[in-house]
């Protein structure tokens, strides 16, 4: 936020952003031999982070509760921040969800709300409830609860495949994720816990294109990064099992990784910015064609309007053809310290 079990089968167990160029990083390279040894200790811990990431979505069937709702459980990952993953938690509640209904459709939106903090030493139990199973949709409401509270609430709609109109905006040019620095470039050999969890352990590949704001003193970072918009590449630090239902599962982990980053962009913030809160409101994800989770994709992000403590970010996600995948918005409480 380890064992491998590979989730085969998921299904059935049981108006655009704009978009400005940021300025290209200028980094120091490292010897040969040292970057060797940073990029192996890094790719083992990801793989590990990815079998765990893995595990936690292969929810354990519960039964069904006294008013005909599905139950499963599912664990937890690591986190260093004292709280469940909120991206964890919907990638969890679109597997439950899709376990419920025919594998013939495939998940298409979804929206949630985060109501509590997660508890990550604790089990979470999802229900979910079958709405409707319509002609060509399927409606399911899925509530995931710790400590006998719902800690998420959430619904998601699912359609067979169907021919129809289609358009999509064309994704921007940006350089290769070949061409940028990884996290482990950026802060791997800093000696502080959020550092390791987002260099090593996180099961994640993440580059942006331009500054990162992992620390306010980021190389490249202006104190004033316009209107926050930002272009990322990212993938899941490995292969995945040839599962459509499972690689949108991931996708909605994933969409949650850097999706307030706008917010705190054009403020002049980063995550760790002394005396900075940040935690996710409310999310909604829209599943528009195919995802490989496991092959890089382009968020390109923007925030429209952040008031009242609150910071809305929006995100249009294409894969490494430019094909538009998925569409994502959050909100998300935003405190931030006086800038000096």
């Amino acid at each position: 936020m380890s064992d491998h079990r590979t989730v085969t089968g998921t299904h059935r167990f049981a108006t655009g952003p704009c978009w400005r160029t940021p300025r290209a990083v200028q980094r120091p390279p490292r010897p040969p031999s040292l970057r060797r040894v940073a990029d192996d200790v890094h790719g083992a811990a990801q793989a590990e982070g990815l079998a765990g990431l893995l595990r936690v979505l292969d929810l354990t069937p519960s039964g069904v509760d006294s008013s005909g709702q599905d139950l499963f459980t599912g664990e937890n990952q690591r986190s260093p921040h004292g709280r469940v993953f909120g991206g964890q938690v919907l990638g969890q509640s679109v597997v439950a969800a899709t376990r419920t209904v025919d594998p013939a459709r495939s998940v298409h939106s979804m929206h949630g709300y985060f109501l509590r903090p997660g508890d990550p030493s604790t089990p979470i139990t999802f229900a979910v409830e079958r709405l409707r199973d319509g002609g060509s949709f399927s409606a399911r409401r899925v509530h995931a609860i710790q400590h006998g509270q719902p800690i998420l609430s959430m619904i998601a709609s699912f359609q067979e495949a169907q021919d129809g109109v289609d358009h999509a905006e064309p994704a921007p040019q940006v350089p290769a994720p070949e061409e940028l620095p990884s996290i482990g470039d950026l802060v791997g050999g800093l000696d502080h816990p959020f550092a390791r969890y987002w260099a090593q352990e996180r099961p994640v590949d993440v580059r942006h294109v331009g500054s990162a704001i992992y620390l306010p003193s980021a190389p490249g970072r202006r104190d004033d990064d316009g209107d926050g918009s930002q272009a990322v590449w990212l993938r899941v630090a490995g292969p995945l099992p040839a599962d459509q239902a499972l690689h949108r599962a991931v996708l909605a982990w994933a969409s949650d990784v850097t999706i307030l980053e706008p917010v705190l962009r054009r403020h002049g913030a980063a995550w760790a910015t002394p005396g900075g809160r940040v935690a996710s409101l409310d999310h909604a994800l829209w599943w528009h064609r195919p995802v490989s989770a496991d092959a890089w994709m382009l968020f390109v992000q923007e925030t429209p309007s952040a008031s009242g403590a609150r910071g809305l970010g929006l995100a249009r996600v294409y894969d490494r053809a430019g094909t538009l995948v998925a569409t994502v918005a959050q909100e998300g409480m935003t405190r931030l310290p006086p800038r000096p």
